[in-house]
């Protein structure tokens, strides 16, 4: 348990190494993406006229545009990552973990629950962490919907429903999070030697359920979903997905614009009962971006009118249902279905190994536990620390996955004869979203999940419907 350092002629515990490593291992990660990042932030600096390759497809002031757009949030990004690492950095070397267990502790044993109440004390510890955790993102999330977003244009939220809308999201989470996580550390707890299978098999059905409730009972709770309308685009969405067999039962357009003018599409269900939904800000006959300010609204702020006149987005309903057929391939490819089974390969594992290390005391005493060797802690040191190298491994590869899911997905909208329309969707929505589509390669390697922009055009550009 100990190595012997030559350097300074003296003996390292095992655990101290554990929590070197630690720490050498997560300023390792933080470095190599501020590299990535510079690399990329040289891109949006020096890259200040549109590529020759570009000019049918994006204007000079639309560039300029996203050119800025992610300069700032790139610029953003280093420093709000930079205070990240360091706070986290800060909590580990100053013992902040085991003073938040204690303090749990305490706080539990106040109400009456002492320290064989362990499950008690882990969900004060769990909710005085994401309590913490909230508080100190909250300046940074401010800034960024209030400065940088609002800056661009894409802010559409005031500070009253801004922070109406964190509080009823800590609620949701905590109202989740905590019997979730008391239920899975007492199976863990009477699990025998085979409780990383009772546990795995219990977090593959609360994600089952979440998914299958989320869009119908928990984001309501957030935004307002309607029906599409009767008409020819909600006619035309039930066509194509009889087309292909997709079990379509609802078409919701959900009102997105109220937070920010952002725009997505999805899809959500299991078996024969699967729901579309679209935002409004993707819809140009729906986005209130879109729409003249009605008569007698006099209490309209000029600034609300100034974006509203301005600013057109959106895709015609042809380009809508490009970018539905993108989506349904996703579906009908069975990428939805592979993502499961890759993401529940991935739990099992993680959980086989948590087994195998959750007895070892070193790693506790790495992070100041000398004593007791709680789950929950155990379940936090592993997770998150002890496998931070095979996450980082394993989230390069599903980014790579992604990305070969997105060509493959793309092509299916052109055996739909979408091409065309999905070709000028991407256009819009990149105009939309203001995505620079010039990216240093390597930064682009590492984390795109979606191809860039011209490699997607040029793949339908290659047979696309004149």
């Amino acid at each position: 348990d100990y190595i012997w350092l030559s350097q300074t002629g003296s003996w390292l515990p095992a655990e101290k190494r554990i929590f070197c490593s630690v720490l050498l291992f997560s300023w390792a990660v933080y470095l190599w993406e501020a590299f990535l990042a510079h690399r990329q932030r040289r891109v949006y600096r020096t890259t200040t006229h549109v590529p020759r390759e570009l000019g049918q497809i994006m204007d000079s002031e639309t560039f300029e545009k996203s050119r800025l757009y992610q300069l700032d949030k790139s610029t953003f990004s280093f420093w709000s990552g930079l205070y990240s690492e360091v706070e986290g950095t800060m909590i580990l070397i100053c013992g902040g973990i085991p003073f938040l267990w204690d303090l749990s502790g305490q706080i539990s044993g106040r109400a009456g629950f002492g320290p064989e109440y362990e499950i008690i004390q882990s969900l004060v510890f769990l909710l005085l962490a994401t309590l913490f955790s909230a508080l100190t993102g909250l300046p940074w999330s401010l800034y960024n919907t209030f400065v940088i977003e609002e800056k661009h244009g894409f802010n559409q939220q005031t500070l009253g429903f801004f922070f109406k809308d964190a509080i009823k999201k800590f609620i949701v989470t905590q109202c989740i999070l905590l019997p979730v996580t008391s239920l899975l550390l007492y199976i863990i707890k009477i699990g025998g030697d085979y409780f990383f299978i009772y546990a795995w098999l219990f977090t593959l059905v609360v994600s089952l359920v979440l998914v299958t409730i989320y869009a119908d009972y928990i984001a309501p709770l957030f935004d307002k979903f309607i029906p599409l309308p009767e008409g020819e685009l909600k006619q035309q969405i039930e066509t194509m997905a009889k087309s292909i067999d997709f079990p379509l039962t609802k078409v919701y357009v959900v009102e997105g614009s109220k937070r920010s003018s952002h725009s997505n599409a999805y899809f959500y269900g299991f078996f024969k009962n699967k729901r579309i939904v679209l935002f409004d800000t993707l819809l140009e006959d729906y986005s209130a971006l879109n729409k003249e300010p009605a008569e007698g609204e006099e209490g309209e702020n000029e600034e609300t009118k100034s974006k509203t006149k301005n600013k057109k987005q959106g895709c015609k309903n042809e380009e809508v249902l490009a970018v539905l057929g993108h989506e349904l391939g996703h579906w009908k490819l069975g990428h939805t279905v592979k993502n499961i089974i890759i993401s529940q390969m991935n739990s099992f594992l993680c959980f086989f190994l948590f087994a195998v290390l959750i007895g070892r005391k070193e790693l506790f005493a790495a992070f100041g536990f000398y004593e007791t060797q709680p789950t929950l802690i155990g379940l936090m040191i592993i997770f998150q620390f002890i496998f931070s190298p095979y996450n980082e491994i394993l989230s390069f590869c599903l980014t790579v996955l992604s990305r070969r899911f997105e060509f493959q997905a793309d092509a299916f909208a052109k055996e739909l004869g979408k091409a065309k329309d999905l070709y000028s969707a991407l256009i819009k929505l990149n105009k939309d979203n203001l995505g620079f589509p010039v990216s240093d390669w390597i930064f682009s390697m590492w984390h795109y999940s979606h191809p860039p922009l011209l490699e997607r055009l040029q793949a339908l550009k290659d047979t696309k419907q004149e």
